[in-house]
């Protein structure tokens, strides 16, 4: 097993790359460092969050639009005052890195995924409303890409720090120096924290949208 902090901090800036490859990668350099609290972000990040009060702030209360279907027409903004909408148009995102990542490359640039209404919010919105009609909340890919771009980021900030500190190169394993003298950047908080505020100024792309003949034949359909 051998890991390249420069070439994780290259992965992080190609749109080519799947962030659910980077993550793992990222991973499996964490273990070799022994850090602990980076891999255990990294692996939950990977599997989704269970624990909504674990879950962070870059998942939490995402905006989206209430649609309601109509027999006619479809899926249609529902009829909400503004309270409304401040009170059930958000939703928290708790999916593992992989099925977040397959809505965004599923999804074309202006396109959202429709997540079904937990069923007690629904009932009590439909009373509001006085509504019988299914209810939904539509998140655009945006609000998906920018969660992943999150995730790239930190990783990409956390190699940055591994290499300010000189660890660079090709490894099978670090030696009891190296890994202490990086022992202080296993706090994988700082690095999201820090993606959060710094995303929109840092090299990271955008998750790309795949064509047709990829969705049949490539890994992310």
């Amino acid at each position: 097993m051998s890991a390249s902090v420069n070439h994780l901090e290259e992965r992080t800036q190609d749109s080519s790359e799947l962030v659910e490859d980077i993550v793992q990668s990222a991973i499996t350099l964490a273990m070799m460092l022994r850090h602990r609290e980076v891999a255990a972000w990294l692996r939950t990040e990977f599997d989704g969050y269970q624990d909504l009060a674990s879950t962070p702030p870059y998942r939490r209360d995402l905006p989206g639009h209430i649609v309601a279907r109509s027999p006619q027409y479809g899926w249609i903004p529902a009829p909400l005052e503004e309270d409304q909408k401040a009170e059930f148009g958000h939703m928290d995102l708790t999916d593992g890195i992989k099925a977040l990542e397959k809505v965004c490359l599923n999804c074309k640039k202006g396109d959202g995924n429709r997540v079904p209404l937990e069923k007690e919010a629904m009932v009590a919105l439909q009373k509001q409303i006085n509504l019988s009609a299914e209810l939904a909340i539509n998140l655009s890919r945006d609000v998906y890409c920018r969660v992943l771009r999150t995730v790239r980021a930190a990783i990409y900030l956390y190699a940055q720090a591994l290499m300010a500190e000189g660890i660079e190169g090709e490894h099978n394993h670090y030696s009891k120096e190296e890994r202490a003298k990086v022992a202080h950047l296993d706090n994988p908080e700082t690095f999201w924290r820090k993606a959060m505020d710094e995303v929109d100024n840092l090299p990271i792309p955008d998750v790309r949208s795949v064509g047709f003949l990829e969705k049949v034949f490539g890994r992310a359909g």
